[in-house]
């Protein structure tokens, strides 16, 4: 079985922000309650943080932390999630997803029980965002 993450130029559920030799930072597009959630995606298949050399550690934490300033800085979320889980794909990668206080699960996690409707408005506001952090978050890649 074809891993969903190592053939991840090839949906539409995401959108490529950044592509540099050893990983990619993609915007999820398959969960509309949550415009603001990013993927940090290892490119080489290897499941644990610990498999990567010290340098390659760095960086992938050097994007997250990347991904996560662009967020708060144009977003002012009320917090940032990040996740690695990887149970069901064992590859590395994580999750950075902006959250706020009124999304329709906060503050559960984004794949807990839902708390109230989405605000539509709130969400299209945000989504007017994304551009920009997208812009950001590949500059700062295309410069590291």
């Amino acid at each position: 079985m074809a891993c969903e993450l190592c053939t991840h130029l090839e949906t539409p559920a995401w959108s490529v922000v950044a592509a540099t030799p050893r990983l990619h930072v993609v915007r999820v597009l398959d969960a509309p309650d949550f415009p603001a959630f990013y993927r940090v995606i290892w490119n080489t298949h290897v499941a644990e943080l610990s498999d990567l050399s010290d340098a390659d550690r760095a960086h992938a934490m050097d994007t997250v932390v990347t991904v996560e300033r662009a967020l708060r800085d144009q977003l002012s979320p009320t917090k940032i999630n990040l996740a690695a889980l990887g149970n069901l794909v064992p590859h590395l990668h994580w999750h950075v997803i902006a959250r706020f206080a009124r999304d329709s699960h906060f503050p559960q996690p984004i794949w807990g029980t839902r708390q109230r409707d989405s605000d539509l408005d709130a969400l299209a506001r945000l989504g007017l965002a994304l551009p920009a952090i997208d812009e950001r978050i590949a500059a700062a890649l295309a410069a590291s």
